[in-house]
């Protein structure tokens, strides 16, 4: 097996695919790791429901045996709830992210 990506820079669902792929993990072998239905499951890789939960995001994580921040949109919220508890920082990254 190739060695794993530490951080994933696809979207939720591709990311979902490629792991389940690379561990030759099908949809129902994941939901019975992480207590989750298959078709909900499917839903996710195809984009038919939102980005989970961080909670449900552990599950998955836990399942696939990588830690939750491999994937974007958990990186993302960890950001954005960093900025909430640290608004001065809000500014900072503003002016750089427009300059």
């Amino acid at each position: 097996m190739a060695k794993r990506r530490k951080f994933s820079t696809e979207p939720f669902g591709v990311a979902i695919e490629r792991l389940m792929n690379e561990s030759g993990m099908t949809y129902r072998g994941l939901a019975a790791k992480s207590d989750l239905s298959a078709g909900y499951l499917n839903y996710l890789v195809h984009g038919n429901r939102p980005v989970p939960s961080n909670g449900v995001i552990d599950r998955l994580a836990g399942a696939l045996d990588i830690e939750p921040d491999h994937f974007r949109e958990y990186r993302m919220r960890v950001i954005a709830d960093r900025l909430v508890e640290r608004p001065e920082l809000v500014d900072r990254l503003y002016r750089q992210l427009i300059a």
